[in-house]
């Protein structure tokens, strides 16, 4: 009896919550300030090559002296919300950054959006993103920062390294790493990973 009169009541308490969820609808019309805002580009570059160089040494104004690519940035579409109190830009359908080295090494970054925060120089890089450095190594995740300040970059997400000089494969959650892949720090590490033994003669 107890337990027939507890099924009614767990019935009935199931039926409540259910109307209470059907019910919970958002009616109100919001307008004035709490209406939310639009906010549009102030610009849209398609099919974008940004190229930045820099300078290797200070010039005075008589000298002469030539400049240097450090980086190539490209893709189908570039917003520009540069005017914003936060500026940034997004690369809705996918960017394609080229980083050059001293030794004019290049290693590329791609990946399917792309948000850059001019004010922090941080690039918020999002689905399949995939470093491939000059010597073969590569690194793919489902999301990652890269700081150009400091040229590194991070994540808290699952991960693959790919090293064919030693004929390693990593996996892992987490990591930071150098933008040419020659230092990895990694957070967890997890699954099989092959090491080569060295022989002695």
């Amino acid at each position: 009896m107890i337990k027939y009169i507890f099924d009614i009541f767990r019935g009935i308490a199931m039926v409540s919550m259910a109307m209470l969820f059907l019910c919970c609808q958002d009616n109100y019309k919001r307008v004035g300030e709490e209406a939310q805002k639009e906010v549009y580009p102030q610009g849209v570059a398609k099919n974008f090559e940004a190229t930045y160089t820099e300078i290797p040494e200070k010039l005075g104004a008589e000298d002469n002296g030539s400049s240097k690519i450090v980086a190539v940035l490209s893709g189908p579409i570039r917003n520009d919300f540069e005017n914003l109190l936060f500026p940034y830009q997004t690369f809705p359908e996918g960017l394609l950054v080229e980083i050059f080295n001293e030794k004019n090494e290049k290693t590329t970054i791609e990946a399917d959006y792309g948000i850059y925060y001019g004010a922090t120089s941080v690039v918020d890089l999002q689905g399949n993103v995939l470093i491939k450095s000059h010597d073969g190594k590569e690194l793919e995740t489902p999301q990652l920062y890269y700081d150009r300040g400091n040229e590194w970059a991070f994540t808290q997400e699952k991960f693959k390294f790919t090293n064919p000089e030693d004929g390693t494969v990593m996996d892992g959650e987490g990591m930071d790493i150098k933008k040419d892949l020659s230092f990895l720090n990694a957070h967890k590490t997890y699954g099989l990973m092959l090491i080569k033994e060295s022989q002695d003669d």
